[in-house]
């Protein structure tokens, strides 16, 4: 392709950022002096008070994201988002020297759409002055320990969207606000750097830290996000002093009950003095801890400022009356948090560093929130599960430009994003909230199946009439081994692989007991498949409206990004399923039996040395009056167990079966856990699929079920979790890296989230053991070579830490059951290419799983499925095994939004962890690239306009500042090529050109 071909498009991709849309602009706006540029001057000579006011406004916790924004249910809580931000923006206009902050897009945005233009210019106008500041920027405030990067990304990115396209570039956020999650993650501040922010605050630190970090005037700090990314993936780190609270007696919200400042002498109430003193004695008090002449006091809380001029009248006030001391060495002012992170960067001071993580938070000795890395499993899983068909969703409608759609993408994406928050996905809100977040997913994860659906149709059968007449169905609840569609008829499978690579991997469709071939309509060919029933514990469970006995299961090859078609017909002959009473099942790589205490063991055949053995185990949870410390129940956020592990009692029973495909052990522990253990032929990895609940309250305890898997390596006390489903982070029991730990609670205070995978590694032998989950889970090593990880919890008391009710959920009138699988893989790591490939493959198929969309027999367009293109790919050529698309998805003005990642750590592997360059021009099968400019990971801002703040560190490092150089696009004739560094993240936007098939 000549040169010129790239300049039209390299001219137009501006206008991606521009100020807003443009039709919608009045022609009156406010000329723009936001950003750094709107902050008070700072007094060298003074102690600066920067006054930031804000709400917090949690995207659901004790009532529904509507029932925040509309206030209603006002008994469970006052809270009405809507009338905030009509009050703040009130309260703005009335004084030019008031500012405030505001986080949260999803409820920022549900308002702006009940705006009328009046409003909107005078919200514009106080975004473009500075006196509103749009900060962190995503859907919602996520959390940090259960959620994964993907999503992560995914509802800073629309975040950004929504605001970029309707305010412009001032309210493009500069600092991440993360001051109310539960802990806080390291990959967070890696995202944070990336996205091209300054610096960000965080609230929540553990009590222990936080005391030390007061005391050597630490509370600010530059956090190492990334060992691979040296620099880049620094950022400066604000631990707030009173996390976001205003000093105790000065919350002045009708939520609050603190005296005003009166100001009346003639008032028998008047205060002014009083009011001050104590307010300045409170600033004095933290400003001894901190560094600079510098101090923010945020000035909100939870869902304040519905009557906003209460706030400000009294900050009015509080502001006049300082100033007016002639003593008291003081500058006060209203102020935002990238105003005082400027202020703190113009002080030109060294930092100390921080490369670990704020795992876990405990808010006192007896208090570790734990127990959240594990509450409400099943809504975890459909999490997990609407990021996989979200990205489905998004893939092909780009490679079939997929027209129509926009509105429901939108919707799953912003469904996704309110997902994320730390009262969702954590398992930290009400039951009523759950069932609500589970209703806004469910319906957008219709939408979605809906999208795959149609485009694979159109990519199938794009050049005949009938493609509309073609039906195709999702299974939605494959989880619990149901297909309406597959169960009683023939049917066509069409299995698109949302992955960068070609897969070979295991399906299981749900049927009814018969004989069944599988055909592979691309050759003809009969596949080898296998029936195996359906373990009847599965098959009873509650709300289970299903005539599928039996699964049927083979192996597919689908190519990357792309879709590959097979038949299933039902023959007549007398159905042959394999089984044995006894004897282990095995493949090449291992053997697998039960014991005689009715443990799962697994031995290894190449590493003769190496062997597991897997069980079941539950913690009672702590029961108390939670009126002081030692007397904290275990609940929804604090995992508090009442003595040591505990073993069932029963060896229960098992059956075995195998066949061409797969060997089974079917084990029932008791009449509510029992579980699967699968290995495959030819798979070096063992599937355990567990199944636990209703857990049994009658004798009034609550119960926290774990699985064990204990090996024989010698992990010398340390083993290894993920941080966000990226990289891992190395964890020592009884260990802190930052202080000298004082554990009074020594399981709870030992556990850590689990967002992918847990490992150990026994360096001496060179073997390493891990387990992948299909959705975030509490685990730990509290034995050498041991794994532990929690599965499920139901308890009767709350935590009293403000949900208030306890964790105890219910589904068709008894008590939840959770199904769920982890995957082990392990062995020898002298060949560490090829072991990690294997174990980075099976991450990425447990995260992106293969989406199968079928066609009933009976709905059948003629002769379609043999017109149809039976296979396709979305790539024209593999890419190098160490880089993944992470994102491929329409954006605006017909441009398509792309990132890549290199998915290995520097010194993971030997060869695999080294740059790798990648030509993208003719990558894609369905489309050329005719431009491509590079965005920072928000897609909001060219990276060529990123300028991040320079921070110092105590210790200079060398290799940051080699890794700090930005990779340039080289770009030639009919060549893009790409340099991706290890753990590197790179966003494009690119203008495409459909090819035509």
């Amino acid at each position: 392709m000549l040169w010129s071909a790239f300049l039209l498009p390299f001219l137009l991709l501006p206008l991606l950022f521009s100020d807003g849309d443009a039709a919608s602009i009045p022609k009156k706006t406010s000329s723009k002096t936001c950003g750094y540029e709107a902050c008070t001057k700072t007094d060298p000579k003074q102690l600066n008070i920067h006054l930031v006011a804000h709400t917090h406004d949690d995207v659901g916790w004790l009532k529904t994201v509507d029932q925040y924004y509309f206030g209603s249910y006002s008994l469970i809580q006052k809270a009405g988002v809507q009338y905030i931000l009509d009050s703040v923006i009130q309260a703005l206009l009335a004084d030019p020297e008031r500012k405030f902050m505001y986080v949260e897009t999803a409820f920022l945005w549900k308002w702006w759409l009940r705006q009328d233009e009046k409003v909107r210019e005078d919200v514009r106008n106080l975004i473009n002055e500075g006196r509103l500041e749009i900060i962190s920027g995503g859907w919602s405030m996520n959390d940090e320990a259960v959620t994964h990067y993907h999503s992560i990304v995914d509802q800073f990115t629309w975040g950004f969207r929504r605001l970029n396209d309707t305010f412009g570039s001032c309210a493009r956020p500069k600092i991440g606000w993360q001051i109310d999650p539960f802990g806080h993650s390291r990959e967070q501040a890696s995202i944070f750097a990336q996205l091209g922010f300054d610096g960000m605050f965080l609230g929540r630190l553990d009590y222990q830290d936080k005391k030390k970090r007061l005391r050597d005037k630490t509370m600010e700090f530059i956090w190492k996000g990334s060992p691979s990314l040296g620099s880049r993936g620094d950022l400066f780190t604000v631990a707030l002093y009173n996390t976001y609270s205003p000093p105790p007696g000065f919350c002045f919200d009708v939520l609050c009950n603190d005296q005003p400042i009166v100001d009346d002498p003639a008032s028998p109430d008047y205060n002014v003095e009083e009011r001050v003193e104590q307010f300045l004695s409170f600033a004095q008090r933290q400003a001894s801890a901190y560094k600079t002449n510098n101090i923010i006091l945020t000035m909100g809380e939870d869902f304040n400022y519905q009557h906003a001029e209460m706030w400000f009248t009294n900050l009015d006030r509080l502001i006049r009356y300082i100033r007016e001391r002639k003593d008291s060495n003081v500058n006060i002012f209203y102020s935002t948090p990238s105003c005082y992170m400027k202020a703190v960067h113009d002080s030109n001071l060294q930092w100390s560093t921080k490369s670990d993580d704020f795992f876990p938070y405990a808010s006192d000795g007896h208090s570790y929130w734990t127990g959240y890395f594990s509450s409400r499993p099943t809504i975890k899983f459909f999490e997990r599960m609407g990021n996989n068909l979200l990205q489905i969703s998004k893939q092909l409608s780009v490679l079939t430009g997929l027209k129509g759609y926009d509105e429901q993408l939108q919707h799953f994406r912003e469904a996704m994003g309110v997902m994320q928050h730390h009262d969702a996905i954590t398992g930290t809100e009400k039951q009523l909230v759950a069932n609500d977040y589970a209703r806004l997913l469910y319906k957008s994860m219709e939408q979605g199946a809906d999208i795959v659906s149609t485009a694979i149709r159109y990519w199938k059968i794009s050049n005949s009439s009938d493609f509309r007449k073609t039906k195709m169905y999702s299974c939605m609840q494959l989880n619990i081994s149901s297909c309406a569609y597959t169960e009683n008829q023939d049917s066509m499978l069409t299995i698109y692989n949302p992955l960068s690579y070609k897969i070979n991997v295991p399906i299981r469709v749900p049927v009814q007991e018969a004989n069944y071939t599988v055909i592979d309509i691309a050759d003809g060919s009969d596949l080898t498949s296998q029936l195996v029933p359906i373990p009847n514990a599965v098959q009873n469970l509650p709300g289970r409206e299903s005539a599928a006995t039996h699964e049927l299961v083979f192996f597919c090859t689908v190519p990357a990004l792309g879709y590959k078609s097979y038949k299933v017909v039902r023959i007549l002959k007398d159905t042959d399923e394999q089984s044995a009473a006894a004897a282990p099942i095995s493949n090449e790589f291992y053997d697998v039996f039960v014991d005689d205490d009715g443990q799962i063991v697994v031995e290894w055949k190449k590493q003769q040395n190496m062997s597991m053995v897997q069980a079941f185990h539950y913690y009672e949870g702590m029961t108390g009056n939670n009126e002081v410390f030692q007397n904290r129940s275990s609940g929804a956020y604090i995992f508090r167990p009442k003595g040591v592990l505990k073993n069932f009692t029963t060896n229960g029973s098992y059956k075995i079966y195998k066949g061409p495909v797969v060997h089974e052990i079917h084990q029932t522990i008791n009449d509510w856990i029992s579980q699967v253990i699968r290995i495959y032929n030819g798979k070096e990895y063992i599937e355990f699929d567990w199944l636990v609940g209703p857990i049994p309250v009658k004798d009034k305890i609550g119960k926290e079920i774990v699985t064990k898997y204990s090996s024989t390596l010698a992990s010398n006390g340390e083993f290894y979790t993920d941080s966000n489903g990226r990289e891992m982070l190395k964890r020592m029991r009884n260990y802190r890296p930052t202080w000298n730990l004082r554990l009074e609670e020594g399981i709870s205070g030992n556990y850590y989230p689990v967002t992918s995978k847990i490992s150990l590694k026994d360096e001496e032998e060179y073997l390493k053991l891990s387990v992948l989950t299909d959705r975030a889970q509490g685990g730990t090593s509290m034995k050498d070579g041991e794994i532990e990880l929690m599965l499920h919890r139901r308890l009767l008391v709350d935590d009293a830490f403000g949900v208030g009710e306890a964790l105890n959920e219910s589904a068709y009138g008894e008590g939840l059951v959770v199904r769920g699988s982890h995957y082990v893989f392990g062995g020898s790591i002298k060949n560490l290419d090829e072991f990690m490939m294997k174990e980075k493959a099976l991450t990425l198929q447990t995260l992106l799983r293969p989406w199968i969309t079928v066609t009933p027999h009976s709905q059948k367009s003629g002769n379609d499925e043999y017109v149809a293109t039976p296979q396709r790919s979305g790539l024209t050529k593999p890419l190098p095994p160490n880089v993944h698309i992470l994102s491929l998805e329409p954006w605006k003005d017909d441009t398509v939004l792309l990132r890549l990642e290199h998915i290995f750590e520097v010194g993971e592997a030997e060869n695999l962890s080294r740059p790798v360059e990648v030509n993208i021009q003719d990558m894609f099968s369905t489309f050329t690239i005719l431009s491509i400019e590079e965005t920072t990971m928000g897609g909001n801002q060219w990276l060529k306009d990123m300028n991040r703040m320079k921070w110092h560190p105590e210790t200079n490092d060398v290799l940051q500042e080699r890794a700090n150089t930005i990779n340039e696009i080289q770009i030639e004739e009919g060549v893009i090529n790409v340099l991706l560094r290890p753990m590197e993240i790179r966003t494009f936007i690119i203008k495409i050109s459909p090819r035509h098939a």
